[in-house]
């Protein structure tokens, strides 16, 4: 079972962390995230992303020609975060930023697995054909063309988590 410490300066003493389990629920519930990735120079690119949670990481993709892309192979550091980002104040809600290393998924049944639960996620906004060890996007023709995308999974290093009454807390792993 994981769990979080609350920090002491940002937190509030007498809060308990939120458990896991709640965490978990949101990130895989969470419709769009944002990813941020890091450029050759040192400057940040945020993008928000369609993805999956599930299993305890974050799973998402891109294409050979895109800027997250370029990014990934300079540095496989990302940040993705997820819920209404401070949208309802400093006591509403839970901001989640989840820290990790991204690592290519090429394994055949388990990208088919995903591209299911894209569907299942997305009612059907997103559907991908799986060959050789990438997404294509299907058209409502049930064509997929193009060079594919590639797709990602985050285990989470460190989560933290912001807002309701517990201000701060931290989740390693």
């Amino acid at each position: 079972m994981t769990s979080g410490t609350i920090s002491p300066i940002y937190g509030h003493a007498s809060a308990t962390p939120p458990d896991w389990s709640d965490i978990d629920a949101r990130l895989a519930a969470a419709q769009l995230y944002w990813l941020v990735t890091g450029r050759r120079d040192g400057r940040p690119h945020a993008v928000p992303i369609c993805g999956v949670w599930r299993d305890g990481a974050f799973f998402f993709c891109t294409g050979d020609a895109e800027q997250k892309m370029r990014n990934l192979e300079h540095d496989p550091h990302v940040v993705v975060t997820a819920g209404p980002l401070g949208a309802d104040g400093w006591s509403h809600g839970k901001d989640i930023a989840v820290e990790g290393v991204a690592t290519r998924v090429t394994d055949e049944p388990l990208l088919v697995e995903l591209a299911e639960a894209w569907r299942t996620k997305y009612a059907d906004d997103w559907q991908w054909a799986v060959r050789d060890g990438r997404f294509f996007e299907l058209s409502d023709q049930g064509d997929s063309s193009g060079d594919g995308a590639a797709v990602f999974r985050v285990p989470p290093d460190k989560v933290l988590v912001f807002g309701d009454e517990h201000g701060q807390t931290t989740y390693r792993f």
